[in-house]
């Protein structure tokens, strides 16, 4: 009895976890259309998360549509802290293992928090702060701390190492092992890995930026310098041939939307 309610319990938290990926890739899928939008001039804006969950609220039926996706970032979590705790991917406790699970709960923490902010605009009560003013904001405390400016910029080099990490994937293409393309063409599982890639790309494009800032606010000791997706979009918007820019890096928003949402169908996700 207690094996079966282990697996049934096993069961859900897959079905949680996948649609999850789902809502993921829905919410990048909206960032990365808007900013498309924005760049080759037909209407859209730069936006982040925050942003994107206040779009589908506006949609018809945006409060239940808005509701799916609050519960799919809580699957989401109850993953990502299944992968942290029971390791069913086996990491291990090394500390290459133990740091790769500490990242499954801080990404878990921040869709916690994403998922509140849904439930919060579908109840009225509010939809939190844009990403950049909730950087500029947990910038300021760090910064207030003894050595602030050195935490602050060890922060940044870190954001930066995840960029990197996502330039790794990307280029390495070890993603692939997460996956199980079995039931795809050669052709079909060449286009998710193209699709993959492109997407993996953008975002450490992405990570990059918001990590030079955060040390430029460590280096400056001011918080405002530090920005979210939302200002990384815009700025490359701002640079020279910023339309081309932010039109790639949207459209690689869009393919890593659809990589997620891949994902939701094809990732090996391990029962514990």
């Amino acid at each position: 009895m207690t094996q079966q309610l282990t697996n049934h319990a096993s069961l859900w938290v897959e079905r949680l976890g996948r649609f999850g990926y789902v809502s993921k890739g829905v919410v990048y899928g909206i960032v990365g259309l808007l900013a498309a939008q924005a760049a080759f001039g037909n209407g859209g804006k730069t936006t982040d998360t925050q942003g994107a969950l206040r779009t589908i609220v506006n949609q018809p039926f945006g409060k239940f549509l808005l509701s799916l996706v609050a519960i799919g970032f809580i699957g989401y979590v109850i993953w990502r802290f299944v992968q942290a705790i029971k390791d069913p991917e086996n990491k291990g406790n090394d500390a290459k293992g133990l740091a790769i699970r500490l990242g499954y709960a801080v990404n878990g923490l921040i869709y916690a928090s994403l998922a509140l902010s849904a439930v919060k605009i579908v109840m009225g009560t509010g939809g939190g702060k844009n990403s950049s003013d909730s950087t500029e904001d947990s910038t300021a405390r760090l910064l207030s701390q003894p050595f602030g400016q050195w935490l602050v910029g060890t922060a940044g080099a870190f954001v930066i190492a995840l960029g990197f990490y996502q330039f790794y994937q990307a280029f390495s293409g070890k993603f692939r092992k997460e996956l199980n393309l079995t039931e795809l063409s050669n052709k079909e599982a060449q286009w998710v890995m193209r699709i993959a890639r492109f997407g993996l790309a953008a975002r450490g494009i992405v990570f990059c930026i918001t990590g030079w800032f955060l040390i430029e606010a460590a280096r400056q000791s001011n918080a405002a310098t530090a920005v979210g997706l939302d200002e990384v979009l815009q700025t490359l918007a701002q640079q020279p041939y910023g339309a081309w820019l932010l039109g790639i890096v949207a459209l690689g928003l869009v393919a890593y939307a659809i990589y997620t949402i891949i994902q939701a169908r094809y990732r090996r996700l391990v029962n514990f």
